[in-house]
């Protein structure tokens, strides 16, 4: 039977999406020690499928502000996924990458930018390719975009393009643990409908 919204889930596919989401982190974890020379880990993350407003609370709240790249997905998966970059994140990267600090996000020049895309875009890439690989099926992404806002206002990209569909959205989180810090890594995963059920049934659920 097909979903016609993430709230139909039931327990053996989110079962199945949490699997993902743990390959997924893991090898997106692994490709950030590669790049910034660190050892990088992944706490066992979460899975949920949540309405928007409790997902913006969940990342930190609607008004907290933040750094995000967005990314759509085409090919046989539509949609998008975003990360969110809190500002112990942004440091790790900016002292690996450039040997900076920054107190605020005001504070934010071009480079430490650039490299927040990088980062942003080699997990996310990694992410995909690990479901892509799992799933067997072809997913097409994006040049990614970068968004410095409070994150209520950078998650209503996604509630814009998919919130007709559906007032949920599927995120994944864990804390990422490098040299003694841990700090929140938010991923939002979020396909239209069609594509979390063609996923799915790739994925044998």
């Amino acid at each position: 039977m097909n979903l016609n919204s993430y709230d139909q889930l039931n327990s053996l596919e989110i079962d199945t999406l949490k699997e993902i989401g743990s390959i997924g982190t893991g090898n997106a974890a692994t490709s950030l020690s590669q790049i910034l020379g660190k050892a990088v880990r992944i706490t066992l993350p979460e899975v949920r499928i949540m309405e928007y407003n409790e997902a913006i609370e969940w990342i930190g709240g609607p008004e907290t502000v933040t750094a995000g790249v967005l990314v759509k997905m085409g090919g046989q998966l539509n949609g998008i996924m975003l990360s969110v970059q809190q500002l112990d994140f942004v440091n790790m990267v900016l002292d690996s990458m450039l040997g900076t600090h920054i107190e605020d996000y005001s504070q934010l020049d071009e480079m430490g930018r650039s490299a927040l895309i990088e980062i942003g875009n080699i997990m996310i890439s990694t992410f995909i390719n690990a479901l892509s690989s799992l799933a067997n099926i072809s997913v097409d992404l994006t040049v990614p975009a970068f968004a410095l806002d409070m994150q209520g206002a950078i998650l209503a990209v996604p509630m814009a393009e998919y919130g007709g569909a559906s007032d949920y959205i599927m995120t994944i989180g864990g804390n990422l643990s490098c040299e003694g810090r841990e700090m929140p890594c938010r991923l939002l995963l979020s396909p239209d409908i069609r594509s979390l059920n063609f996923l799915l049934r790739k994925l044998g659920v």
